[in-house]
């Protein structure tokens, strides 16, 4: 007697560089959430929720189709003096997708991973920092960080140290 054994369903699979493109356009839709980018000059500004974690927020080059950033909070790394975290993202307007480039100053993929990375090396690292952008773009949205919260940064680049 034969018995028929029902199949699973065929899904398709992504490749590894189609979840990074869809993360990218995710990161988009969160930012949006969270900054208005359509409004941001360059400059300076803060969001304030009231949790004691200003949200810095950078704008340090706008293109026709592309918007560059530093999110950041205003702490400094005890150890380079830079905001702590920080990231630096590129917002590409018209294929609505962003991207992490560096998450500190001089900290480009070939200063983390040295000159002879192999290209897997690199692939991980720019899907690393871009799902912490992804999971910190939630979480900002989840205090209430959104469009309308962000004013005039009244530090303008100073930094608090962490307290430990």
């Amino acid at each position: 007697m034969l018995v028929a054994t029902p199949s699973a369903p065929i899904l398709p699979r992504l490749s590894r560089f189609a979840w990074l493109m869809g993360l990218y356009a995710e990161n988009y839709h969160a930012i949006r959430r969270v900054i208005d980018i359509d409004a941001s000059a360059a400059g300076q500004s803060v969001s304030s929720v009231g949790d004691g974690l200003d949200l810095h927020i950078e704008v340090l080059a706008r293109h026709r189709f592309m918007l560059e950033l530093r999110l950041s909070y205003a702490f400094a790394d005890p150890v380079t003096g830079k905001p702590d975290p920080s990231a630096y993202v590129r917002v590409y307007t018209d294929a609505r997708q962003a991207e992490v480039t560096h998450c500190y100053v001089g900290q480009r993929w070939q200063d983390a991973l040295g000159l002879d990375a192999s290209s897997g090396t690199v692939f991980a690292h720019r899907l690393r920092m871009n799902t912490f952008l992804a999971k910190w773009l939630e979480y900002l949205h989840g205090v209430g960080h959104g469009g309308g919260t962000p004013s005039a940064d009244p530090l303008h680049g100073r930094l608090r140290t962490a307290i430990a």
